[in-house]
């Protein structure tokens, strides 16, 4: 299937989603080499990752993030 160029998916760079989750680029490198977000590959060789699938995975993780552990409780993965 082509994709559809009349209304192209938003990309975003490594730059762009660490800031959004508040790591190191080189980390969000990491979750696309292990398979954990996954990237497009521009003619370069460059990683850019659909905006779509980052503000998804945000919402998924946010609501973790701002729960009240109790003392002596693991804090949960963010499933990255």
């Amino acid at each position: 299937m082509s994709p559809n160029l009349s209304n192209p998916e938003e990309l975003l760079t490594p730059s762009e989603v660490a800031a959004l989750f508040r790591v190191d680029p080189k980390t969000v490198t990491r979750w696309a080499k292990a398979g954990k977000l996954s990237c497009v590959k521009t003619l370069g060789g460059h990683r850019r990752y659909l905006a779509s699938e980052v503000n998804a995975l945000l919402e998924g993780a946010l609501p973790q993030q701002r729960s009240v552990i109790p003392p002596g409780q693991p804090a949960p993965q963010m499933g990255v």
